[in-house]
């Protein structure tokens, strides 16, 4: 009579490997180390190599993204991030208004699109006033946070409303570097809500990493309120001379252009977005989160059977990846174990 095989207990988390390197050792939480082994989670098989104790992983670039309030596009921010090979940790803003989540514990601090607080006094405006206006138990404001976090030399990056909030907080452009507003965003001169695609031009002059080696972008706006209004000639020219002004609306030609629709909104400059002086903060109407692949493209199908090695990959992941490669470029080198253990010993 042929016996049964015996079949593996699939409710039975899967124990590390043994062999004659040492014993197994049960730990305070019930988890199994077994000397010599990776320890694995319950559930979680795992084949990765062991790694020498004198070299460390690089840790992932660190992205927050905040949310709550009506903000509506963080899940999107965080995957583009994930798809950059960034690390995204989306949070309530509340969690960082009381102090449980620090800013400065992360590279990269973002404010997605949305409706903060229905728009209701102004695309962005009562975010900001919180942001600028709300202390915390230590009398700080995030505005306080955020300003010792972009001197510290790390980055900040704001879309659509995002976008709407850097601006009527000061961040943008910040010609003065007291972060007092100088812009603003207003409605649309087609005085209605606009949700189309658009074509971008990359200012070359333009100091930010966030677009660099970019040429030109195609991504969706969804907007009411995108005009880019500057008071006074002075302003203007000076954005115009420090290449602030980052990013151009353009018609099929490449050309920047103030004719709608391909300028959605009536943009002086035909501006669809900006940078402050030290190129660390970048803020834009148009949703590169959006286009992430290129089936989010609503003409994916011609544009593949026209050009069968076309990427997969939409034009909007280039910023994040872009962001992602220069805070990894910034960090120390890790040291290589013979370094290492030279420096131990």
């Amino acid at each position: 009579m042929n016996e049964k095989p015996l079949f593996p207990d699939l409710n039975v988390p899967p124990q590390p490997q043994r062999d004659e390197t040492g014993p197994a050792h049960t730990n305070a939480d019930g988890t199994v180390t077994v000397l010599g082994y990776k320890s694995i989670d319950g559930g979680h098989e795992s084949t990765e190599p062991l790694h020498s104790s004198t070299s460390e992983p690089t840790k992932p670039v660190q992205a927050l993204i905040l949310t709550g309030f009506g903000i509506n596009c963080e899940d999107e921010f965080a995957a583009a991030y994930r798809l950059a090979g960034a690390e995204a940790t989306i949070v309530h803003l509340n969690e960082v208004m009381h102090g449980h989540v620090s800013i400065h514990d992360y590279d990269i601090l973002n404010f997605p699109g949305g409706f903060s607080f229905g728009d209701d006094l102004g695309s962005g405006v009562v975010l900001a006033n919180k942001l600028r206006y709300r202390k915390n138990a230590e009398g700080r404001t995030l505005l306080d946070d955020i300003k010792q976090f972009v001197a510290n030399g790390k980055f900040v990056m704001g879309i659509c409303n995002g976008f709407q909030v850097l601006v009527k907080l000061g961040l943008l452009p910040n010609l003065s570097g007291n972060v007092t507003p100088e812009v603003t965003l207003t409605h649309n001169a087609s005085g209605r809500y606009e949700d189309r695609w658009v074509r971008l031009k990359v200012n070359p002059e333009s100091n930010s990493p966030f677009l660099k080696g970019i040429d030109t972008l195609e991504v969706p706006v969804r907007h009411g309120e995108g005009r880019l209004i500057i008071k006074g000639e002075e302003t203007l020219a000076e954005i115009e001379a420090r290449a602030l002004n980052c990013l151009a609306y353009t018609d099929f030609d490449g050309s920047p252009t103030d004719v709608y629709p391909h300028n959605p909104n009536g943009a002086d400059l035909n501006c669809a977005g900006l940078t402050d002086t030290t190129g660390q903060v970048f803020g834009l109407m148009p949703h590169p989160e959006a286009f992430l692949s290129l089936y989010n493209h609503p003409d994916w199908g011609r544009r593949k059977r026209q050009n069968p090695n076309l990427s997969e990959e939409g034009d909007g992941l280039k910023l994040f990846r872009n962001i992602v490669a220069h805070v990894q470029s910034q960090r120390p080198a890790a040291a290589t174990p013979q370094e290492a253990h030279q420096f131990s010993s």
